[in-house]
């Protein structure tokens, strides 16, 4: 199981780069696998062959027109674990609160 971190854009389609970003993003959504998008990374959680089908369509999709496309990709493999998605941003958050609880600081 892994938490897999990826950026994909069009090359030389233009200043805008939304519509083909939205339908890399529909992809990831519509595959039913737990996901995440930030401004700058969509998350998607799973195991290898369950994920990077979906990358490649979301890439594929992006690439569409013969754009050339740029495509960055972080992976946190940990077997054995589900639900990092939300866990590991859950778990830095309690020590935040921790860490405000014990000094007084907000």
């Amino acid at each position: 199981m892994a938490v897999f971190a990826f950026s994909v854009a069009p090359l030389g389609a233009g200043e805008s780069v939304t519509a083909a970003v939205a339908e890399a993003v529909r992809i990831v959504r519509e595959s039913g696998l737990p996901n995440r998008t930030t401004s700058m990374f969509t998350e998607i959680e799973g195991e290898w062959d369950e994920v990077m089908p979906v990358v490649q369509r979301a890439t594929e999709a992006v690439g569409t027109g013969g754009h050339r496309v740029s495509l960055v990709l972080k992976a946190d493999i940990r077997p054995g674990r589900t639900g990092q998605l939300d866990a590991k941003v859950r778990r830095v958050e309690e020590a935040l609160a921790e860490d405000e609880s014990q000094t007084g600081h907000a």
